[in-house]
């Protein structure tokens, strides 16, 4: 279970890819993103894409998202909160980058830089990963990383690498969708 939230503390915006290739993919992604709501304020949610995996053994396409949360948790809680629901959800850790029932990666904490046992915050290989950054883009046009680069610019870098967003899911997706966080959120922290 994470730690408390800091009440005193200001909300920092934070990024959060979800990801799904086993079971009811959608489903997976639907139930991740309504317990994101015990960690922070879903502030937004991105479009679903589907794409190949990356690495591991051979295995099915994903379907790929990012959420941003208004949290007060620091990034090592807020890690410990992914984990959880993953744990939840049925997640079961096995092969690296294998088959997955939800995958919860902590992306950017605000201006955040964390490097420790328990968290590596930005994520470390989210500017090589397309999969990572449109959804991160879609649901946080405004997005930085913590060296000042837009999200955007990072997303260029990576246009050779194919995904396909899905267009017109169901409504219970749709209705976590909200607005992103405010610019002047975004420099507060």
């Amino acid at each position: 279970m994470p730690a408390a939230p800091d009440r005193r503390a200001a909300a920092s915006p934070a990024a959060v890819a979800l990801g799904s290739n086993l079971g009811d993919r959608m489903a997976n992604l639907e139930r991740a993103a309504a317990r994101l709501e015990r960690l922070g304020r879903l502030a937004a949610l991105s479009p679903v894409y589907e794409t190949a995996p990356v690495g591991g053994a051979p295995q099915g396409t994903f379907y790929n998202a990012a959420a941003v949360l208004e949290t007060r948790l620091g990034p090592e809680a807020l890690l410990a909160g992914l984990l959880d629901i993953e744990r939840e959800l049925g997640r079961v850790r096995g092969e690296r980058w294998g088959p997955r029932l939800i995958d919860l990666d902590l992306i950017l904490h605000g201006w955040t830089v964390t490097r420790t046992d328990a968290a590596t915050v930005p994520h470390p290989r989210y500017r090589e990963r397309r999969f990572v950054l449109a959804p991160l883009v879609d649901a946080w046009p405004e997005a930085r990383d913590p060296d000042g680069t837009p999200a955007a610019d990072l997303l260029a870098c990576v246009s050779d690498q194919e995904v396909r967003r899905l267009d017109g899911l169901g409504p219970r997706w749709r209705s976590f969708r909200r607005r992103p966080p405010n610019e002047h959120t975004d420099r507060s922290v």
